[in-house]
C-alpha cells in the first residue's frame, strides 16, 4: 500500500489479506480513523496531516460488479488538481426499448475503496437506475491524496462526468452519500444541484470538528490532547450542516440509533438545517433505524424498498414501496431493528450543532 501520509508518518492501517474475501462495511477502520483524530496534536503539525487522519483508503479488491451480475464500465475522469479518478459506471438493466428512470451518483465513506462499498448500490441497476460509484483521490485506482476540500472537488468532477454519459437524463439525478460521502454530498449540492431531483444521506455527520470531538471523547487521553488538533480542521463555514442550509432538493436522511461511529443526532442537526430552503411539501425526512449500526441500512430489504420508493417518486414513478431482495453476496446480516420514520424536529428539542 502506498504511504498516504508522507512526512506526517504512515497513519494507514496494515492491510488484512483476508479482508479481500469479505465485502462488509469497513466500520472498524472507520472507527480507528476517527479515534486517530484525537492524536492530531501528537502526530501532526500541519492542517493537511490532521485532515489525512479522516481517510483510510486502500487498494484491495473486496467485490466485483460481476459478482452481482452487473456489466460495469471503468470510467476515468480528472479532478481539478489533475488527479486521475476511477469509477464504475453501472448501466441500468432494461428491457429492449425501455429508458432508465434516472441516474444515481454514489459517494462512499472514508475507508477502503469503491469495491468495498459496491453492495450499497449494486441492487439499483436491476431497478432501472444507472449508477456511477467512484473513488476519491488516493482511494482504489484513483490518483492523488485525499483532503476534505479535495473530495468535494472529486464529487463535483464525478457529477460532471455522470452528466456526459450516454443515455443519462441530466434532469433526473439522485445523489446518494454515506458517512463521509453524505457530508461531502451536502457540500456538493450546496454549490451545484442542477438536475438533481433528490438526495439520500446515510449516517452523515454535521461538523468536522464536532465528529472529531465525538471520537476524542471516547478516551480520556485523546480528549486531553485533541483540542489543538481539532482547530486545524475546517471551521463552521465548511461544515456539512452549514452546506445543508443552502440545499433545496428533497432529502431523505437515514441513521441508526446504535451508530457508534457517528451519533444519530447528527442527522437531526442536518435535518433542521435542511429545513431552511425546503418548501412545506418537500421537508426533509429522517428515517431512524432503531438499533441500526453505521451505514448498515442498504443491507436491509425493507430500507432498500423505502429508498427505491422515494427516488422513484422524485422522478414521477409512483409504485407501492416493497422490500427489495437481492443476493446477499458476502454481506454480514444487519442488526435487527424497528424502522421509525418522522419529519425533522424543531430546533429546540434537539441539541444544537457543536460549537467550534
Amino acid at each position: 500500500m502506498p504511504n498516504t501520509a508522507d512526512h506526517c508518518g504512515d497513519l494507514t492501517p496494515t492491510p488484512n489479506p483476508a479482508a479481500a474475501h469479505a465485502a462488509r462495511p469497513a466500520s472498524g477502520r472507520v472507527r480507528r480513523g476517527l479515534l486517530a483524530l484525537g492524536l492530531a496534536t501528537l502526530l501532526a503539525t500541519t492542517t493537511g496531516c490532521v485532515e489525512r487522519l479522516f481517510f483510510q483508503p486502500d487498494q484491495q479488491v473486496y467485490t466485483t460488479p460481476a459478482q452481482f451480475g452487473l456489466t460495469a464500465q471503468d470510467l476515468y475522469f480528472n479532478a481539478p488538481d489533475g488527479s486521475r479518478l476511477h469509477g464504475w459506471w453501472l448501466p441500468a438493466q432494461l428491457a429492449p426499448g425501455a429508458q432508465a428512470k434516472g441516474t444515481v451518483l454514489h459517494l462512499h465513506g472514508n475507508a477502503a475503496n469503491v469495491s468495498n462499498h459496491l453492495p450499497a448500490v449494486a441492487w439499483l441497476p436491476a431497478q432501472g437506475w444507472h449508477v456511477l460509484t467512484f473513488d476519491y483521490r488516493g482511494f482504489g485506482q484513483s490518483q492523488g491524496r485525499p483532503t476534505l476540500d479535495g473530495v468535494v472537488e472529486d464529487a463535483q468532477a464525478a457529477l460532471n462526468a455522470l452528466r456526459q454519459q450516454p443515455g443519462v437524463d441530466p434532469k433526473r439525478i439522485v445523489v446518494f452519500g454515506q458517512s463521509l460521502g453524505g457530508a461531502t454530498a451536502l457540500r456538493l449540492l450546496a454549490q451545484d444541484s442542477t438536475g438533481v431531483v433528490g438526495a439520500v444521506i446515510d449516517s452523515a455527520f454535521a461538523s468536522y470538528r464536532g465528529i472529531a470531538r465525538e471520537a476524542a471523547a471516547r478516551s480520556a487521553l485523546l480528549g486531553a490532547v485533541a483540542p489543538a488538533g481539532v482547530k486545524l480542521l475546517p471551521g463552521p463555514e465548511k461544515d456539512p450542516v452549514t452546506a445543508a442550509a443552502k440545499v433545496s432538493v428533497p432529502t431523505l436522511l437515514i441513521h441508526g440509533t446504535a451508530d457508534r461511529i457517528v451519533d444519530y443526532q447528527n442527522s437531526y442537526q442536518l435535518a433542521v438545517a435542511l429545513n431552511a430552503l425546503s418548501p412545506p411539501d418537500r421537508l426533509p425526512e429522517v428515517l431512524e433505524l432503531r438499533d441500526g449500526q453505521h451505514i448498515d441500512a442498504m443491507r436491509r430489504p425493507e430500507i432498500r424498498g423505502h429508498v427505491l420508493g422515494m427516488i422513484n417518486g422524485w422522478v414521477g414513478v409512483v409504485v407501492p414501496s416493497q422490500p427489495v431482495f437481492v443476493p446477499e453476496i458476502l454481506l454480514t446480516p444487519p442488526e435487527p431493528g424497528i424502522i421509525q420514520r418522522g419529519p425533522p424536529p424543531a430546533p429546540g428539542p434537539k441539541p444544537a450543532p457543536p460549537t467550534t
